[in-house]
């Protein structure tokens, strides 16, 4: 029992060291991201917020048995898991590849002149409407994981940088109204004459209006 409970332990032991916290998975790609940044001109905190996004700072079953941090689609060799995901040799190429698909792939190559290396919310928002993530939140996700771990502070930006002023996408959700069709009976009508009229029939008529009796007074209104 105690061999059982040791092995356990070493077992759990061990799943937590590999589970890496996102304060050491920026400490570990930092200096590459701010490389990337300099000689291409993304932001680096863009790349890394991405990376921890789409990789669960670097703990995803991609991201460890593929060494894909971006969520980057493509064949692989790998025999460990089945999957849709390109594999990489390391890190360093998957964040070096998805610098190469911003600057090489449409519409990802025009961000760069929209935006400079210091708007982490430009970038972020641009990438989402190119097509990058479908989901319509992704880019509020990243931007929160930049601000949350401050990832700013590695854009090298100057003095007196002054943030763009970006309104916060809103959701406008609009409620489909029901207009419901009704008739005002009229003196010598009844629920034949009216079906007739209007196209239905005199069952779906009572159904609808919760009648059971077929006599209708004048004025009395009909649901169609």
């Amino acid at each position: 029992m105690k061999k059982i409970f040791t092995f356990c332990l070493l077992l759990l032991t061990g799943i937590v060291a590999r589970a890496q916290d996102t304060d050491e998975y920026i400490a570990e790609h930092v200096e590459y991201a701010q490389d990337l940044m300099r000689d291409h001109k993304i932001p680096a905190s863009i790349i890394l917020a991405v990376a921890i996004h789409e990789s669960a700072a670097g703990n995803s079953k991609i991201a460890q048995h593929l060494n894909n941090h971006f969520g980057v689609k493509g064949p692989n060799n790998n025999t460990q898991i089945r999957s849709s995901y390109r594999d990489y040799l390391n890190a360093d190429e998957s964040y070096s590849h998805f610098v190469e698909i911003m600057e090489t792939r449409e519409p990802f190559n025009n961000l760069f002149e929209k935006y400079d290396q210091y708007d982490y919310k430009g970038w972020a928002y641009g990438i989402r409407r190119c097509g990058y993530a479908s989901s319509r939140s992704w880019a509020s996700q990243v931007i929160g994981l930049i601000k949350k771990y401050e990832l700013y502070q590695y854009d090298d930006r100057p003095e007196g940088y002054e943030e763009p002023v970006y309104a916060t996408p809103v959701r406008h959700h609009t409620k489909s109204r029901r207009t419901t069709k009704t008739y005002t009976v009229k003196s010598g009508d009844n629920l034949s004459i009216i079906a007739k009229k209007k196209g239905t029939t005199v069952k779906a008529l009572m159904q609808k209006n919760g009648i059971k009796k077929v006599n209708l007074k004048p004025g009395q209104k009909i649901r169609l």
